[in-house]
C-alpha cells in the first residue's frame, strides 16, 4: 500500500508535526461521549465507572499491545460512542470508528439500535491503547484484521514526507481516518483541503481510497498524522501570477463575519472583503449587503501572497452582465 517516493521528491512543503494541542483536540472528538455506558441486560453501573482491574491483567493487556497479537472478548455494552468489552477483569472500550461493519450516522437511534446488535457477540480484537493509571483499554477490531506484528511493520516502515495509500474507514467532525493496512491514520480536518471545509463528508466518503502525505509518526503513541492537502497545488503559490490588482473576478461567499465577508475565487483561495469596502455609507451588518452562498462579483484591492491574504472590494463593481456597459460603471483603469 506505500508508494515508493517517500522522500518528498517533488520539493513540496513537509509541514511541522502536529502538536500535542492537536491531537489533544483529536481524542476529545474521538472519545465524545464516551465516558458513561449504556445500560444492557449485560451491563452494571460498577462495570461502567470502575475499570482498576488486577496487576496481571493490565500486563496481559501490555503484552497483546507490545506483541500486536489479536484476541477474542465479549461484547458486554454500549454508548453512542461505541463497545464496551469484558476484558478478564478489565473494561475495554472498541470506538465506532475502529468497528469494521459499522456505518456512520449522526441519528442516534439508528446508531443505538445499530450498536446493541452486537452486544453478546465474541470479536475479534487488538489493544491499540492502554493506560492504567487512567483505567483507560482501548481495543481495534479494525486493526485485528492485520496480522500479528503488523501493525509494528508498518510503523517502523512510515516516514515523514512518505507518500501512501489507504481507505476511508471513518468521517468525523474533526478529521477523516483512513486505514494504511494495518495501523489507522488521521486526515485533520485542516488537513483535507488549503480552502474552507465546513464538514469533512463534504471532501471524501466512506469506503474511498486516497493517497495521502504522512505527516508525523509516533510509534509509542501509535499515531499517524496524515494530509491530503500536501499533494495538491497551493494556490497561493501562484496567486500573483494569475491575478492582478485591479482585476474583476467571481466568487462565492463562504463566511460572512461582523467586520466584512469571506469569497472563494478558486479552490482553496479565499479573500475577504472589509466592511469598508462592502459599499457606501455605513453598514449595520454585511449580512445586509451579502449572504454565504451568494455569487458576486469583486475587485482585487491587494495581493499578499507571503501572508496568504487577499483584498477584495464590492464597491462600484457590476454584479449583473447588463450593468458592465452601464455608464454608472465606467471601465477602471487606475491603479490601485
Amino acid at each position: 500500500m506505500f508508494m515508493d517516493d517517500g522522500s518528498n521528491q517533488d520539493g513540496g512543503r513537509i509541514p511541522p508535526p502536529p502538536d500535542e494541542s492537536w491531537w489533544s483536540a483529536v481524542l476529545k472528538g474521538e472519545s465524545e461521549g464516551s465516558s458513561e455506558i449504556e445500560p444492557t441486560q449485560k451491563t452494571t453501573p460498577s462495570h461502567a465507572h470502575c475499570n482498576q482491574g488486577k496487576p496481571e491483567d493490565w500486563s496481559w493487556a501490555r503484552d497483546l499491545y507490545d506483541c500486536d497479537q489479536t484476541v477474542e472478548l465479549p461484547v458486554i455494552g454500549y454508548n453512542r460512542g461505541g463497545l464496551l468489552v469484558e476484558a478478564r477483569d478489565l473494561r475495554g472500550f472498541i470506538p465506532v470508528s475502529h468497528l469494521v461493519d459499522y456505518k456512520s450516522t449522526n441519528d442516534d437511534v439508528e446508531r443505538y439500535e445499530h450498536l446493541a446488535t452486537y452486544v453478546g457477540e465474541r470479536m475479534a480484537l487488538k489493544v491499540i491503547e492502554f493506560d492504567p493509571e487512567r483505567g483507560r483499554l482501548v481495543f481495534s477490531e479494525r486493526a485485528a484484521l492485520a496480522g500479528p506484528g503488523k501493525r509494528t511493520e508498518l510503523l517502523n516502515e512510515l516516514q515523514a514526507g512518505q507518500r501512501v495509500r489507504g481507505m476511508v474507514t471513518n468521517i468525523t467532525r474533526f478529521g477523516v481516518f483512513v486505514d494504511l493496512g494495518g495501523v489507522e491514520g488521521l486526515i485533520h480536518v485542516s488537513e483535507l483541503s488549503w480552502g474552507r471545509v465546513r464538514h469533512p463528508m463534504d471532501v471524501v466518503s466512506c469506503g474511498e481510497e486516497l493517497e495521502v502525505q504522512v505527516l508525523s509518526v509516533d510509534r509509542e503513541k501509535c499515531r499517524v498524522a496524515l494530509s491530503l492537502k500536501e499533494l495538491l497545488p497551493d494556490p497561493w503559490e501562484t496567486v500573483s501570477e494569475h491575478y492582478n490588482v485591479g482585476e474583476i473576478v467571481e466568487g462565492v461567499v463562504t463566511n460572512v463575519v461582523k467586520f466584512g465577508a469571506f469569497v472563494g475565487v478558486e479552490e482553496g483561495l479565499e479573500g475577504l472583503i472589509h466592511i469598508s469596502e462592502l459599499g457606501d455609507g455605513n453598514l449595520m451588518h454585511p449580512r445586509n449587503v451579502v449572504d454565504e452562498g451568494e455569487d458576486v462579483r469583486v475587485r482585487i484591492i491587494n495581493i499578499d501572497p507571503g501572508e496568504r491574504r487577499l483584498g477584495l472590494s464590492l464597491r462600484h463593481v457590476p454584479q449583473h452582465d447588463e450593468e458592465m456597459t452601464s455608464p454608472a460603471y465606467p471601465e477602471h483603469t487606475e491603479t490601485f
